[in-house]
């Protein structure tokens, strides 16, 4: 089974709670369609710029993570057609927050949980 650490955007904090996130965990759907069958290892906040994101990763693998997925919110955008990343999400830094958490943390960080884009392929960034 995959541990799976989700870190979302502070700007979404008040106004999602991560339902459709956590349910796509569970059914092994959308940003977790790669993984045969996966649970939640926890879940963190980034705060602007990212700063923290390193230790929320590290922190994630201690607690048992085997990846750490970041929200669909944080790098695309809800429009009347469906979500899309072509005008980018919340965060502006969103592949060096990626790069960041891959190599504090020493595990893959992927793009994607719920409501991927049509045609998104999630993108996993190595350590």
């Amino acid at each position: 089974m995959t541990r799976i650490g989700i870190i979302r955007c502070e700007k979404n904090e008040k106004t999602c709670p991560l339902t459709s996130c956590f349910n796509t965990m569970m059914s092994g759907a959308q940003g977790f369609s790669a993984y045969d069958e996966c649970t939640p290892a926890g879940v963190f906040t980034c705060r602007c710029p990212g700063d923290n994101v390193a230790n929320l990763g590290k922190i994630l693998k201690s607690k048992g993570a085997d990846v750490i997925h970041l929200c669909t919110c944080s790098f695309a955008k809800k429009t009347e057609k469906g979500w899309d990343n072509s005008q980018g999400g919340f965060c502006d830094h969103i592949e060096k927050i990626a790069q960041d958490i891959a190599r504090a943390a020493e595990l893959p960080c992927v793009l994607g949980t719920a409501h991927l884009p049509k045609g998104y392929t999630p993108v996993t960034v190595e350590k």
